[in-house]
């Protein structure tokens, strides 16, 4: 799954500041050099607790963090994280765990990478994800308002009946393009590519976010009433949108 090329300028790598979780000590020490020499501030920690304290010492920009950690495991790590504060975070997966992989995109995980994996195509989502992160934001941009929605790109701030919605980096995204583009539905494909910025990948990563924004934009998210599913092609917002100034 490699990110497609982006127009977005990023953040110049030498201000950012990674946080690389993993109790496999080569492991760590590799994405660790890599990440250095594509620019990056690197903090490591080789478990869950030790990865809290480091967090909060030193902000990082987006954490890779390992799915079993002694003492307390990733999906429990990346909860704490995210109380905290919405940092990105890319989690790193056993190629068979499957249902471990969808949790933690269910609870906020921005991308994953399986083991083994190729370095180079983890600095390529570190990347990625902090292009969109740290994306200069759209001056002048309309606010979008759908039913109780409000959603401000400029502000990256979206609110349901005035009240802020605690939105990961991906599912703003998502919810964003949808606003823009009411009663047209789009395939899972298109959604990953449009909002993700990938040709290909695992297309689970859509639907689970999908469920997850529904469940903050949704009165009712076992009948949503917004986000509809379009059977045999993909996801459609039914609602009316209206953008101001």
């Amino acid at each position: 799954m490699q990110p497609a090329a982006q127009n977005q300028p990023a953040a110049a790598p030498g201000t950012l500041r990674v946080l690389v979780v993993d109790d496999d000590p080569t492991v760590a020490e590799v994405v660790a050099g890599y990440l250095e020499r594509g620019g990056y501030t690197v903090d490591r920690a080789g478990d869950g607790p030790g990865a809290l304290r480091r967090a909060a010492v030193a902000r990082p920009d987006l954490v890779v963090l390992d799915l079993m950690l002694p003492g307390m495991d990733g999906l429990e790590v990346c909860r704490r994280l995210r109380a905290e504060d919405p940092v990105p975070v890319i989690m790193l997966t056993a190629r068979g765990d499957e249902d471990d992989r969808i949790l933690g995109l269910e609870i906020g995980a921005d991308d994953y990478v399986t083991k083994p994996f190729s370095p180079r195509e983890l600095v390529l989502r570190v990347e990625s994800v902090l292009r969109r992160s740290h994306a200069a934001r759209p001056q002048g941009v309309a606010t979008l308002t759908a039913a109780d929605l409000r959603v401000d790109p400029t502000a990256r701030r979206a609110t349901k009946n005035g009240a802020d919605l605690a939105l990961t980096l991906r599912e703003f995204d998502l919810l964003t393009f949808l606003l823009r583009h009411p009663g047209r539905a789009f395939g899972r494909e298109e959604l990953m590519r449009e909002v993700w910025g990938w040709e290909f990948g695992d297309l689970s990563t859509v639907t689970v976010h999908v469920r997850r924004l529904r469940g903050k934009v949704e009165d009712d998210p076992a009948r949503p009433r917004l986000i509809q599913t379009v059977w045999g092609k993909g996801y459609r917002l039914d609602a009316p949108t209206r953008a101001e100034g």
